[in-house]
């Protein structure tokens, strides 16, 4: 029934204000039904007739739901554009919405420190109003931050958390998903057994490759002996099409360790080195060093996100440093490079902290100065 009323909310003809009424909805059941294209579809839309409409009340939502699509997607880059958008809108009206969006792609990003102030912000905002899903987010995303750093029983306690919301929604699906593999690392094989029969419930149910893809790796993660190994390999296979490339490369991460442990060295080599060069494309650094420590452990060094290396820039910020340094305006670089001039801004800012720079003069003199060539900055060259 969800189903069939997520594809009638698809249907081109729909008017703006049923959509801006329903597409809000018809976007969370999409993501609680693991129908990633549907997701992405119809969230994609709802930030469109906000636009469009001029709807600043809905816009703030609209962003917050399409953010959960990038995030997924490993695009980082978008997600901070939209949180940007957001603060501007909040700023505008005086509204007020918990910073979900900021939390989530801090603790995705495995930057503790970055992600411990929105955590209190948003736990004491939800209380104040009483937003039991608040809490669900809250603890689903810390679960994601203590798996990626590889703290297992403080990923477990905050995943517990977000399991024990006994009303259905995407938070708690993905809480169980995180509360698998903390139970598993945990030496908690009952608990994670528990957690994966709540899952499979929904997961069996939809269908898709995303949810069948996110229930086989966590079926491997309890599995013993060899027969864990065809269950990896059909996470991967059922996660390659789908749009949630951050699934995929926890795939292959978690496949990689086993082959590790199993002493395959080469074959683990090979899934170990598709995740970590995923998660430093994505950005969290947290699985990056996951991923580093075991392609280490099997002989083969990667090379570490040290603050050294931080001081190197990716192609996109050092060319978006050179021509912010021959004085293009953020609009101007926007128009050259085709990205938005919040994209731009998000990049430049990055690039300022690495750098440790705080204008656009010292930009200048810092690419300027003897030895340092705009290209070798970026990273690889």
């Amino acid at each position: 029934m969800l189903r069939s009323a997520v594809n009638s909310l698809r249907d081109e003809d729909i008017s703006q204000g049923e959509g801006r009424r329903w597409l809000s909805l018809g976007s969370r059941v999409a993501a609680f039904l693991w129908d990633d294209e549907a997701w992405d579809v119809l969230s994609a839309r709802f930030v469109q007739l906000a636009r469009d409409a001029g709807a600043l009340s809905v816009l703030p939502s609209a962003l917050t739901i399409r953010a959960g699509v990038e995030r997924f997607a490993g695009r980082f880059a978008v997600v901070s554009s939209l949180l940007d958008e957001v603060a501007a809108v909040n700023a505008a009206t005086g509204a007020s919405l918990a910073p979900y969006v900021g939390l989530a792609l801090a603790a995705f990003q495995g930057r503790e420190a970055e992600a411990a102030q929105p955590i209190e912000t948003a736990t004491s905002e939800v209380m104040r109003r009483g937003e039991g899903q608040g809490l669900t987010f809250i603890h689903w995303a810390t679960a994601v931050l203590h798996n990626g750093l590889g703290r297992y029983e403080e990923a477990l306690a905050t995943a517990r958390q977000a399991g024990e919301n006994t009303h259905p929604s995407w938070w708690r699906n993905w809480g169980l998903v995180e509360l698998i593999e903390a139970a598993a690392r945990s030496g908690e094989p009952e608990l994670a057994a528990d957690a994966l029969g709540q899952l499979s419930q929904t997961t069996t149910a939809s269908g898709t490759d995303w949810a069948l893809g996110i229930e086989a790796r966590s079926r491997a993660l309890l599995t013993e002996g060899q027969a864990a190994e065809p269950l990896y390999r059909e996470a991967i296979e059922r996660l390659e099409p789908t749009r949630v490339r951050v699934e995929l490369a926890r795939a292959h991460l978690l496949y990689g360790e086993w082959l590790r442990r199993e002493r395959r060295r080469l074959d683990a080599r090979e899934q170990l080195r598709h995740a970590h060069h995923s998660f430093t494309e994505f950005g969290m650094e947290a699985f990056a060093e996951r991923a580093r420590v075991e392609l280490e452990a099997t002989g083969e060094h990667a090379r570490k996100r040290t603050v050294e290396t931080r001081d190197d820039l990716t192609p996109q910020e050092a060319q978006i440093s050179r021509l912010a340094a021959d004085g293009a305006t953020n609009q101007e670089i926007a128009a050259q490079l085709f990205i938005s001039p919040s994209t731009v801004d998000y990049h430049l800012r990055k690039a300022f902290r690495k750098l440790g720079v705080k204008s656009r003069h010292q930009l200048k003199q810092h690419l300027l100065a003897p030895g340092v060539h705009p290209d070798t900055v970026a990273r690889g060259n």
